[in-house]
């Protein structure tokens, strides 16, 4: 098998697990793998493709800019200029973007302060966060409808090889070392995102 045959399996496995808890709704949410470093290469997700089902279109090779690496018909995810910035910065190999209930809501009740932080919760570990007082942070950053501006917006937030920033009413993009790690940042801040919204009714 070549790398890139291997990747493709790899983010195809992820679409599918992301695509069982509903993740993808309206043809939402992107994916992408890197393939390789020197010249970068990377695939994303489709654009406009139904994330539910496994085809040979589900994915496509692009540059460093973000460009189709070989002549095709697809066009790539709306935001694959977040996927570049992420693995131009990083040495980050998977990356990750969904829209969900919770994390829009998140987004919108603590979109004013700019981020949201999360304390003496158990999940915060998959962050490496293994301190008795350590604290997730996760940026909200605004939703620009110019994507070039949506990632100029979201570049300052790329500063380790892991990591999350959430887009304001739009989702959440993580990047982690490969398609296991960054599914395990994702799946940590949905749940913490969710906890965080049955607790405030609780607490009404």
């Amino acid at each position: 098998m070549t790398a890139l045959h291997d990747k493709w399996l790899e983010l195809a496995d992820v679409k599918d697990e992301l695509a069982i808890r509903d993740w993808f709704m309206g043809t939402s949410g992107n994916l992408a793998i890197k393939v390789a470093d020197e010249p970068l290469e990377f695939l994303v997700t489709a654009s406009g493709k139904d994330k539910k089902k496994r085809t040979d279109e589900d994915f496509l090779l692009v540059d460093a800019d973000g460009q189709p690496a070989a002549g095709t018909l697809l066009k790539p995810s709306a935001e694959t200029l977040l996927h570049c910035a992420i693995y131009g910065k990083t040495g980050a190999g998977c990356s990750l973007h969904v829209h969900t209930v919770a994390n829009n809501v998140i987004s919108e009740l603590y979109g004013d302060a700019g981020k949201i932080d999360f304390q003496g919760q158990e999940l915060i570990k998959a962050f490496g966060l293994w301190e008795e007082d350590a604290v997730l942070t996760i940026p909200i950053i605004p939703n620009h409808a110019d994507i070039p501006t949506l990632a100029a917006a979201f570049e300052p937030y790329i500063t380790a090889d892991k990591g999350a920033v959430l887009i304001r009413n739009h989702g959440i993009t993580v990047w982690g070392k490969d398609g296991f790690e960054a599914k395990k940042l994702l799946e940590a801040s949905e749940f913490l995102f969710q906890y965080q919204l049955a607790l405030q009714l609780q607490l009404k």
